[in-house]
C-alpha cells in the first residue's frame, strides 16, 4: 500500500522518542529529522516539510513545558496536527445532494485513472441512493468511450458518448442536457487528459467547464507522480476551478507523498482515494482517521463503520448471543469470513486497528490471505448442514474429508488445514464464553466485562505482542471509548 512505508517510518520515529528516558531537545530533533527524512523520501514537497518542522518546534517549546506535562503526548499531538494541516485545506468541497441535479467534471493527466475513477465515483453514490450518469467528453484518447461504456455497463449506470462527434464541448452539453431530462441527480463528465500539460488541454477543459457549468471540478491524480505533483496540480487549478482531489493507485508501491502535496497546491480537499482496480476499491478520504492510521494510531470509528456495513443490524445481537455461549460452528466461521471479505482489502482493515501498521500486511500476503479465505469457503460449500452446524470436531472423519475435498476440487491436505484453522478460532471463541450480554442502553456493561485481562486471553499472542503487550492493550481499550463503539458493533447501546 502506498504510504505504508511512510506510516511505518513515522511510527518508528515516534516509538523511538517514546522509548527515550528523558525527552530533551536532542531527542525531539532526532524524531523530527527522522520524520522529515521519511516525508521527503515519500516525495512530499520540501517547503511543506520545512514549514511543518518549524511549526512543531514552535508548538513544542520544551523549556516552557512544566515538569508535570506529558511531553511525548504533546509532541505526538503536534505531529498529528501538522500532518492534518498539510492534508486539510480547511474548507470542505461541494457535496452533491440527492434529488437535486449536480454536474461533476473530472480533470487530470492521461493515465491517472480518470475514466475508472469516474465510474467508481458514480458506483459509490449509486449504492448510497443517488441516480448517477456518465458522459464521455474525452475525444482525444482512442478507446476512451469504449472503456467508459464497458465500466458503466458493468456497474449498471447510464452513459452517453459518441464515436462520430469530435467536439468534446458538444458531447458534454448534449450528455448533460439528456440526463437532466431523465432526472439523474449526479451527472459525471469525463474529460480528455494529455501526457503532459499542454495549452490545448487547458483550453479544452476551460471550454467544457464553461459550457456545462459544473458544480464541482475534481482533479484526479496518480499517486506515483512524485515531486512533479505540486506544479501539475497548480497548473490545473489555474485553468479550472478545482474544488476537490481524488488520489488514485494508492494500492501500488509508489511513494505517494507527492500526491498529498497536490492538496496544498490546489487548496482543495482530497475526497476519495482509489485503493485498487475493482469498482468498490474506493475509500472516502477523511483527514484525521487517515493521519491516525499513518501514525499507527488506528481508526477505530472507521473499523466500526465497516462492521456496521457488513453485519446487518438484526444479526448483531444474535452474533453477541453466540459469542457469549462460546459455541463456535463452521457455519459461524463461514458467516464471519463472508463479513471479512465484504469489509474490503484485509490490509486496509488491519491498518484501522490501533497498534497495527499497514506495513504489517505486505501486498502479496494480503491477496494470499483473501484467496485462502475464499478457498476455505469453497470447501465449506461442499459440507452438509449437519457438518456446518456441529461443534464436535470428531464428526469430521477421513471419509467426510475425502468427500469435501472431491466436492470442492481441493486436496484433502487443504481440508485438514481449514479444519485446523476452525479449531484455532473455536479455541479463541470459547474464551468469550460467559460474556454478559448488554441490554439496550447498558452502555457500561460490556466495558465492565470486556476488560483488558479478558481481551488478552482472547487475542493470539503474536497480535498481543504487536499491540505492545498488556499496556498497549489497555491503551487500545481506552481508544475504544469505554467499549462504547465495541458495543455498537454487536447492536448494543441506544440507537
Amino acid at each position: 500500500m502506498v504510504l505504508a512505508q511512510l506510516g511505518g517510518s513515522i511510527s518508528r520515529a515516534i516509538q523511538q522518542m517514546s522509548n527515550a528516558t528523558i525527552i530533551d531537545e536532542k531527542v525531539l530533533n532526532e524524531c523530527l529529522n527522522e520524520i522529515t527524512r521519511a516525508l521527503l523520501q515519500s516525495d512530499v514537497q520540501f517547503k511543506l516539510v520545512r514549514d511543518m518542522q518549524t511549526n512543531i518546534k514552535k508548538i513544542v517549546n520544551l523549556d516552557d513545558l512544566a515538569a508535570g506535562h506529558n511531553k511525548r503526548k504533546i509532541i505526538q499531538q503536534a505531529i498529528f496536527n501538522e500532518l492534518c494541516k498539510i492534508l486539510d485545506p480547511g474548507k470542505p468541497s461541494f457535496t452533491p445532494k440527492k434529488g437535486k441535479t449536480s454536474v461533476v467534471m473530472f480533470v487530470g493527466l492521461q493515465g491517472s485513472g480518470k475514466t475508472t475513477t469516474c465510474t467508481k465515483y458514480a458506483y459509490y453514490h449509486q449504492k448510497k441512493g443517488w441516480k448517477p450518469a456518465l458522459v464521455c467528453a474525452d475525444t482525444f484518447r482512442a478507446g476512451a468511450f469504449d472503456q467508459l461504456k464497458q465500466n458503466a455497463t458493468k456497474a449498471k449506470i447510464p452513459f452517453y458518448g459518441s464515436y462520430m462527434e469530435s467536439d468534446p464541448v458538444k458531447i458534454a452539453v448534449e450528455g448533460v442536457e439528456r440526463f437532466k431530462k431523465e432526472n439523474c441527480d449526479l451527472i459525471i463528465v469525463d474529460t480528455s487528459g494529455r501526457h503532459k500539460q499542454e495549452a490545448a488541454l487547458f483550453e479544452e477543459m476551460r471550454q467544457v467547464s464553461e459550457a456545462t457549468k459544473p458544480d464541482l471540478v475534481i482533479f484526479v491524480m496518480d499517486s506515483s507522480i512524485g515531486q512533479a505533483a505540486f506544479d501539475q496540480a497548480q497548473a490545473f487549478k489555474q485553468s479550472v476551478a478545482v474544488g476537490a482531489v481524488i488520489v488514485t493507485k494508492m494500492d501500488g508501491h509508489a511513494k505517494g507523498g507527492g500526491a498529498l502535496s497536490a492538496v496544498a497546491a490546489t487548496k482543495s480537499p482530497v475526497i476519495f482515494i482509489g485503493t485498487g482496480e475493482h469498482m468498490d476499491e474506493f475509500e472516502v478520504f477523511d483527514v484525521k482517521p487517515f493521519v491516525s492510521r499513518l501514525l499507527g494510531m488506528g481508526d477505530w470509528s472507521g473499523f466500526m463503520d465497516k462492521i456496521h456495513e457488513v453485519v446487518p443490524m438484526d444479526q448483531q445481537p444474535e452474533l453477541l448471543q453466540k459469542l457469549s455461549e462460546g459455541n463456535f460452528t463452521l457455519r459461524i466461521m463461514y458467516e464471519q469470513f463472508q463479513n471479512i471479505l465484504k469489509m474490503g482489502p484485509i490490509g486496509q482493515v488491519f491498518s484501522m486497528l490501533p497498534g497495527f501498521s499497514a506495513e504489517l500486511m505486505p501486498k502479496g500476503r494480503e491477496k494470499e490471505s483473501q484467496a485462502k479465505i475464499k478457498r476455505y469457503m469453497t470447501m465449506m460449500d461442499s459440507m452438509t448442514n449437519e457438518e456446518l452446524d456441529s461443534s464436535n470436531p470428531k464428526l469430521m472423519n477421513e471419509s467426510r474429508m475425502m468427500r469435501i475435498a472431491r466436492g470442492s476440487g481441493r486436496h484433502i491436505r487443504e481440508v485438514m488445514e481449514m479444519l485446523e484453522e476452525y479449531k484455532r478460532l473455536a479455541k479463541i471463541w470459547s474464551k468469550m464464553k460467559g460474556l454478559k450480554i448488554p441490554k439496550k442502553g447498558e452502555m457500561s456493561a460490556l466495558s465492565r466485562n470486556m476488560n483488558a485481562q479478558h481481551m488478552s486471553k482472547v487475542l493470539p499472542p503474536q497480535m498481543l505482542k504487536q499491540i505492545g503487550g498488556m499496556g498497549g492493550l489497555q491503551n487500545l481499550m481506552k481508544q475504544m471509548g469505554s467499549a462504547k463503539d465495541m458495543m455498537g458493533m454487536f447492536g448494543g447501546g441506544d440507537k
